[in-house]
């Protein structure tokens, strides 16, 4: 999916060091293909031992819907699994927001066309607020500025920072396959141009 903009509302997470199996236990981590893994997102906080969901967590709430989780500082550290990033992204979420992210889940994320939105603690908190006052609350991501900010409050923008390659791969929509075979037509001219030199 191309990522350039987006503006949706926020399923707010205000739990810090939240870990990957947190996010995504061992114990659903046979499966070999990306499918499926969201209905088993945060599976011990969202389900009781019979099953049942848990109303109070966050997820299993009306209240809150969209594309952006809000998580609280430290997210996705732990072990490493790239599953965590296959549960949030098949769950629907597009964006997670916190102020600090463990580095192998935030190059998990990148790879997995899901984006990392580091944030400040305090613009964080002023999001954490305003979804706890509104729950219609929306953050807008634009992704070629590298700017976000809550709609209403565009003179408080805050800027992020994202790797120049998987920025360019978060708004083709491409993994790195994908990179590699847009690069084709220019892969086949340098191979015919090295045929070409060598013959000569």
């Amino acid at each position: 999916m191309k990522m350039k903009y987006i503006k949706s509302t926020c399923v707010p997470l205000n739990i810090e060091n939240v870990d990957t199996d947190q996010i995504i236990p061992a114990r659903f981590l046979k499966a070999t293909t990306k499918d499926g893994f969201g209905d088993n997102l945060f599976r011990d906080w969202r389900y009781d031992k019979q099953d049942q969901p848990i109303a109070d967590f966050v997820l299993n709430q009306d209240t809150y819907k969209g594309e952006v989780l809000v998580a609280g500082k430290n997210f996705g550290c732990g072990s490493s699994r790239e599953h965590a990033a296959w549960s949030i992204d098949d769950y629907g979420f597009k964006i997670v927001v916190s102020s600090f992210f463990a580095d192998i889940f935030k190059g998990n994320a990148l790879n997995n066309g899901l984006l990392p939105l580091v944030v400040s603690e305090e613009f964080l908190a002023e999001l954490f607020a305003d979804i706890e006052a509104d729950p219609s609350t929306s953050l807008e991501v634009d992704l070629e500025t590298q700017t976000t900010w809550i709609s209403g409050k565009e003179d408080n923008k805050q800027s992020f920072e994202i790797d120049d390659y998987k920025k360019m791969c978060l708004i083709n929509g491409y993994d790195d396959i994908d990179y590699i075979l847009s690069l084709k037509d220019k892969i086949s001219e340098y191979e015919q141009n090295r045929v070409y030199a060598f013959n000569c």
